[in-house]
């Protein structure tokens, strides 16, 4: 029963690594610019806790993953494929969307009007999370 719950187990876990990972990208930069500039801290901070989300996608698709392998409406294998695939997905978005924040909280430091722009781009990266967590949805049924 043990190797049933590996594919909730890798989506969560790879889920996390990318928010890490992402996280851990833009939080260097925003670092770097709170550095240099006196105020607006805050904001690139923000920015840089974006990659943390596509942990909770991990969180939530884990949870959904494990009771349908437990209802008997996923096997084990296809919750190893969706957790795989799905996970490595979210992975990927996390961490390019940490990228994306880092470039943005460089750029708006430099200059500060450009800020809620920078913060689409962020935003248009994290829907590919939001397009692998519903697509898994609707695998499990």
């Amino acid at each position: 029963m043990a190797y049933e719950m590996v594919g909730p187990a890798v989506a969560l876990g790879l889920s996390c690594l990318g928010s890490a990972i992402g996280c851990g990208i833009a939080g260097m930069a925003s670092h770097g610019v709170m550095a240099r500039v006196e105020e607006g801290h805050g904001k690139y901070i923000g920015m840089s806790a974006a990659p943390s989300s596509q942990s909770i996608y991990g969180l939530i698709l884990m949870l959904l993953m494990s009771q349908a392998i437990m209802d008997g409406r996923l096997t084990a294998e296809g919750g190893i494929g969706i957790g795989l695939f799905c996970g490595l997905a979210i992975m990927t978005s996390a961490i390019y969307q940490g990228k994306c924040a880092a470039s943005g909280i460089q750029a708006s430091a430099k200059q500060p009007a450009i800020f809620g722009k920078c913060f689409a781009a962020v935003g248009i990266v994290e829907s590919f999370a939001l397009f692998a967590f519903v697509f898994a949805l609707m695998l499990m049924g």
